[in-house]
């Protein structure tokens, strides 16, 4: 029985938000989220600031010019920890 190793790749693909959350897509199919409490930029900016958002750094983070907020994936992910 061969097992195939698991190539993983923590930079943002997609971002995507609910009313208490945010969502990141990560290259390798993995999502994680976080409670908007942590942002309190995001958690207070409107559906339209929310959604103008451009990757960073090749999907290593995501950055919200309009309201100055950029957020690592690695933030996440330290966050879950």
């Amino acid at each position: 029985m061969s097992i195939s190793a698991v190539k993983f790749d923590d930079h943002a693909i997609d971002v995507s938000f609910t009313k208490d959350a945010l969502h990141f897509v990560l290259a390798d199919g993995r999502e994680i989220s976080a409670p908007l409490e942590w942002f309190p930029r995001l958690r207070d900016a409107s559906e339209k600031e929310r959604n103008s958002w451009r990757f960073i750094g090749k999907g290593i983070g995501v950055y919200w010019p309009e309201i100055d907020e950029d957020i690592a994936v690695r933030t996440l992910m330290t966050g879950l920890e």
